[in-house]
């Protein structure tokens, strides 16, 4: 005789299960995913706060940034709203801009090349001493920039280009550059498929053809990381461009100073002139972000 107690477990279970899975969809609320959610949104809030009140800040004018909350917007069409500042930002750092540009571009590119070249030479090349020669590589990504500031002043002062200071401010970031580019190149040329390099060595190519006909080719994501690191860095950098920079030349970062005031700070202009120092920066992620994204990730 059969009872509903003899029904199959596997089949209740199961059955308890979609009815489980159908009220914590179909009436209930995942507290999980909400939780996740407003987790996501505070720190979302918390981390772009800063950018909102920066650029809501570059489009006041001076009493409406005295008038008003840090976030509160002045509404286009108000006497609050101004786009005075961006226009004299920029006017103020053009000059600046451009100087950057003159040794941030070639810094990075050379520092990136040497880096490829290197790596190459300690990773995919079999000789010895390579493990000696790259202990120095990876020290020098650890030195910190102030500690070189006396010597490097001196070295300069010994050995001045005819060029300028600029010049000298791209060869110094080329040296702090290689290491760094060299541990990253490395770690990705220690993914390449070695028996593609063993059968081009077989075929009789040298180094130097392996490197500019299969290595360069698959490095182009390692390239757009160390860019986009090295122009993100050397672009950014108020130390060296301190030391070294000529004052008939300063770069953005110094130029960005003579938009303090001498008894009220200029905030409006300040914030304007911030987000126009860093949209190079900006524009070398939107182009190279594919790129950069793979070479992370480690593909080819």
């Amino acid at each position: 005789m059969s009872t509903d107690t003899d029904a199959d477990p596997e089949t209740t279970s199961a059955a308890t299960s979609r009815q489980g899975d159908g009220a914590r969809t179909g009436g209930g609320i995942d507290l999980k995913r909400v939780s996740l959610y407003a987790v996501v949104a505070v720190m979302a809030a918390f981390y772009l706060a800063p950018l909102w009140t920066g650029l809501v800040t570059a489009f006041k004018t001076q009493d409406a940034f005295f008038g008003t909350t840090p976030l509160a917007p002045a509404l286009p069409g108000t006497e609050g709203f101004t786009v005075r500042p961006w226009l004299e930002a920029w006017a103020a750092l053009l000059p600046g801009i451009v100087n950057s540009l003159w040794f941030t571009v070639p810094a990075a590119v050379l520092s990136a090349l040497l880096g490829s070249l290197a790596a190459y030479g300690l990773t995919n090349v079999d000789w010895r001493g390579q493990v000696a020669l790259l202990v120095p590589f990876v020290a020098g990504v650890f030195i910190p920039y102030q500690s070189v500031l006396v010597p490097l002043t001196q070295f300069w002062n010994w050995f001045p280009l005819p060029v300028g200071g600029l010049a000298e401010l791209a060869i110094t970031h080329v040296a702090y550059g290689v290491p760094i580019c060299t541990v990253l190149f490395r770690g990705y040329y220690l993914t390449l498929d070695e028996e593609m390099l063993e059968a081009a060595r077989l075929d009789g190519a040298s180094i130097y053809r392996i490197y500019l006909r299969i290595v360069l080719p698959l490095s182009k994501p390692m390239f757009a990381v160390a860019l986009i690191y090295q122009f993100t860095n050397i672009w950014n950098d108020l130390l060296f461009a301190l030391v070294l920079a000529p004052p008939n030349a300063p770069p953005v970062t110094i130029a960005l100073n003579q938009f303090k005031g001498s008894m009220v700070n200029q905030y409006n202009l300040q914030m304007a002139g911030a987000f126009i120092a860093a949209l190079p920066t900006l524009i070398i992620y939107v182009l190279f972000g594919e790129q950069f994204a793979r070479g992370v990730a480690g593909e080819t």
